[in-house]
């Protein structure tokens, strides 16, 4: 039976088979994909080959689902991928076969980092995903705040990137993302605290997605969503909604590749000196220049340098 992972539990995944059966699974054997160690080597979103056993098991899942084995991955179009948080060497693919990553951000309460940001936006480009940046929690910014959350989203559209504002406590821009999100397998990531399960609830009440307030001591996010789970809006419109994340360190990127997914970047890489420039030291860099003359963004040229040895865990967050 051919079916799509629609939630993971770690320990246990939902499958929901051609056909609209439901099943929790379990994996048949130790998976692996080419070569890359990964802590969850089967992802929501995935489509699978499952065989179902005699058994239903009460602990999968509250609802008791008929058990199953999943026997075979299919090969995915795409997925999002990063540096598992505890193990360096190990990745974690956050969703596969998507049409959307959506990231969602906030300028302040808490504030995600820009060097956070483009590291996801690389990762969308790295991996050929289309990219949404969502600027949450419009309804609670100051003057000084909106002017900041204007240029950023600015910069990002300049780029070529998608920007919607959005207050998932008022609703104000989610006409826009509903249109954004249409006929389309949507990821939503982000920080813990930006509002990812406010915007989910908003979006599909039946998900009661749990939500907490900011830590008042540090103003960041707690975690409310401890599972991968894809949501439906309508037959052809998902949400895959992730648990929030402090860092986001890239996985299995060569030095030599990071400037290919920074778009402001490679696009003037071409007029440098050295076809093999860094844009770190070497004389005639039409990108230092661009940053010296503020057409590249500094905080944009930060994030790519960071990004050159990722060996540090502490760089990402």
């Amino acid at each position: 039976m051919t079916g799509t992972v629609v939630r993971n539990t770690g320990s246990w995944y939902d499958v929901r088979t051609d056909d609209g059966q439901l099943f929790a699974c379990k994996v048949k054997g130790n998976f692996r994909l080419r070569g890359i160690r990964s802590t969850n080597p089967v992802a929501v979103g995935d489509r699978v080959e499952i065989r179902p056993t005699a058994t239903h098991d009460e602990s999968a899942t509250a609802a008791a689902l008929p058990a199953a084995l999943i026997t075979e991955i299919h090969d995915r179009r795409n997925y999002i991928i990063r540096r598992a948080s505890n193990l360096s060497k190990q990745s974690h693919i956050i969703a596969a076969n998507i049409d959307l990553a959506a990231l969602v951000v906030t300028v302040a309460h808490p504030e995600t980092s820009t060097t956070f940001i483009d590291r996801f936006v690389a990762s969308a480009e790295a991996y050929s995903v289309d990219l949404l940046l969502i600027f949450n929690k419009t309804d609670l910014y100051d003057d000084d705040q909106r002017r900041y959350l204007d240029a950023m989203m600015a910069l990002y559209t300049h780029i070529g990137y998608t920007c919607v504002a959005v207050s998932a406590a008022t609703g104000e821009g989610f006409q826009t993302l509903s249109q954004q999100l249409q006929h389309r397998t949507t990821l939503f990531s982000g920080n813990s605290g930006v509002g990812k399960s406010t915007i989910l609830n908003r979006l599909v009440p039946e998900a009661r997605a749990k939500t907490a307030a900011l830590s008042t001591a540090h103003d960041q996010g707690q975690h409310t969503t401890t599972f991968s789970e894809m949501y439906d809006i309508d037959d052809d419109t998902h949400i895959i909604d992730t648990p929030g994340i402090r860092g986001f360190g890239t996985f299995d990127f060569q030095r030599e590749q990071v400037s290919h997914y920074f778009r402001d970047i490679f696009q003037l890489a071409p007029e440098c000196r050295f076809s093999n420039c860094t844009h770190t030291h070497e004389p005639g860099c039409a990108v230092r220049e661009a940053v010296d003359s503020q057409h590249i963004a500094l905080s944009r040229y930060k994030s790519y340098l960071s990004m050159l040895d990722d060996e540090d865990e502490d760089r990402y967050r």
